[in-house]
């Protein structure tokens, strides 16, 4: 794979991203009860299949980002519970020139990240491209150009394993809509740097009699066993499923060791694996809450007969059940309340770390500049044949962070040419989606709700209220209302008196994410030029 070039590299360096040192304490959702305790899940947000690696004292988390950029987030934390957000391992998703247009539900899938001779590895899989690698001495810092391990066709959910003699191995399972095939393990092998798969594989596991739908391997050695964590029987409905063997390439024995069972957290599986310095022994996994995505919980573990056993055995049948909460981890310190940023005032010199883009981000997009207090949004225009906003590239989004939560946000519209239609607003996005949008109509300014019903099917925005305002700036709210995602919309023209616009929107899940909130900026397909829209801040409150 080419080298980035100069000035994407110093595009990315401006795009990613300013990092204020101070912890960051939500108003909407915090984990950490104050009292030794926590309560799950630990973030509210759709980190979804999230892998956790320890150095020393440091625990370091990934996720799926699927088609969004940057992509892999990088989060850190030094008690397991409290987690900050601190950079993105893949700034421009590759292939660059594919996903320079949204690719939704493709791209990142089920990373996993190791720590091995001092370097950090993410291992991902494309289910189009297949399985690369990124790696780095500072998490914190860049990351080097994405290598692909292994060209295939729906291989998915990788993760490495070097073993005690310096062999390295890999395993991953498969995608039916791509591979044709499901519900196998694979284990390839690996040389020792872990750049390239070096044989054909061989498969290890088929779950197709009692565990459809197996995938998102961990690959971990103990006691002289060989285990792969993999989850089985689907996002929403499964169960974490354990393999062990004395030999790598099996016969591996299979034991469920984490339900649902009677709590309210369903599909509790696919995560991570961590032994804490101290000794003790942590599970990371998702939990699928629809349009607020797939958020992270932490799981007491411990060993009996050498298998894994996560969470409470409440009923007595040998597998764990998730807990609701629990003391924290025993860390060496204690440290400070903090949970990823969400927040963006637009003071920095950059974007905040929390925002991701459609596809591919564009340098003309938007304006960040030092010493101005805004974010500017150039209108860009779509794409000639897209339907609706489904199809546009530039729209800034970032994750829900809590069942409830209010969106506040300040908006001006400069069109520069009122010849050609400027829009921009603030959107609830995903398969359904709604915005609320200021744009210009015979030199007048507008307020629209709009909404999308199946954006994704290319069903075009109906138009649910317009009202005339006095000028070019609006404030604008958006509160979300657990449990079923409802928003409903509001404005004001002095940032005091807030009145509703449109109707109860329910916010939708997108592809294999949750829903997002966020901005935009856009014109039509005949503007030879356009003009922008400063987005004063964007704040998250109850």
């Amino acid at each position: 794979m080419k080298k980035l070039t100069v000035l994407t590299a110093l595009f990315i360096s401006n795009l990613c991203f300013s990092q204020q040192s101070e912890p960051y304490i939500s108003d909407v959702w915090v984990s950490d009860q104050g009292n030794g305790t926590y309560k799950n899940p630990i973030i509210y947000a759709d980190y979804s299949d999230p892998d956790v690696t320890r150095a020393g004292d440091d625990y370091y988390m990934t996720a799926s980002s699927f088609n969004a950029a940057p992509g892999l987030p990088i989060l850190h934390s030094k008690d397991m519970v409290n987690w900050k957000l601190i950079n993105h391992a893949l700034p421009l998703q590759v292939p660059v020139e594919h996903f320079n247009m949204p690719q939704h539900g493709n791209g990142v899938w089920a990373p996993s990240i190791r720590y091995h001779n001092n370097e950090f590895y993410i291992y991902w899989g494309d289910p189009d491209f297949g399985i690369y690698m990124v790696k780095t001495k500072d998490p914190a810092g860049e990351w080097e150009a994405p290598v692909l391990v292994m060209e295939a066709k729906g291989a998915i959910d990788p993760c490495p394993l070097w073993d005690d003699d310096g062999k390295a191995y890999l395993s991953l399972a498969w995608a039916g809509s791509r591979a044709g095939v499901k519900s196998l393990v694979t284990v390839f092998k690996l040389n020792p740097d872990g750049t390239k798969v070096i044989d054909k594989g061989r498969h290890v596991f088929d779950g197709h009699e009692n565990h459809p739908t197996v995938e998102g391997t961990k690959f971990y050695k103990r006691n002289g066993y060989y285990y792969i964590f993999a989850p089985a029987g689907g996002v929403a409905t499964g169960w974490q499923l354990v393999l062990r063997s004395k030999h790598i390439y099996g016969p591996y024995e299979e034991k469920v060791v984490l339900e649902q069972g009677k709590t309210a957290i369903n599909g509790p599986h696919q995560g991570a694996w961590v032994e804490t310095p101290e000794g003790e022994d942590w599970f990371y996994h998702f939990q699928d809450v629809y349009a607020y995505g797939r958020i992270v919980h932490l799981q007491p573990m411990s060993w009996k007969n050498d298998w894994p056993v996560m969470g409470k055995d409440r009923d007595g049948n040998g597998i764990g059940e998730p807990v609701t909460g629990y003391r924290k981890p025993k860390v060496r310190k204690s440290y400070p309340i903090e949970m990823p940023r969400e927040t963006d005032e637009f003071t920095a010199d950059s974007l905040g770390v929390q925002w991701q883009w459609n596809a591919n981000p564009n340098i003309l997009w938007y304006a960040k500049l030092p010493g101005n207090n805004y974010l500017r949004l150039f209108s860009i225009t779509t794409p000639e044949n897209g339907k609706n906003l489904w199809d546009v590239p530039n729209l800034l989004l970032q994750k829900f962070p809590a069942p409830e939560f209010t969106v506040n946000t300040k908006i001006t519209l400069v069109p520069e040419d009122a010849e050609q239609e400027r829009k921009a607003g603030v959107l609830i996005m995903g398969r359904d989606y709604a915005t609320v949008t200021i744009f210009q109509k015979q030199g007048e300014f507008y307020l629209q709700q709009n909404q999308a019903l199946n954006a994704d099917q290319g069903q075009a925005e109906t138009l649910n209220e317009e009202i005339k305002l006095q000028g070019n700036s609006v404030f604008i709210k958006v509160k979300v209302i657990a449990p079923d995602a409802m928003c409903q919309f509001s404005y004001s023209e002095d940032g005091k008196n807030f009145k509703s616009i449109g109707k109860l929107f329910k916010a939708r899940e997108g592809k294999w994410i949750g829903a997002k909130m966020g901005l935009f900026s856009i014109t039509t397909p005949e503007a030879k030029r356009g003009g922008y829209a400063d987005v004063e801040y964007f704040r998250i409150t109850k």
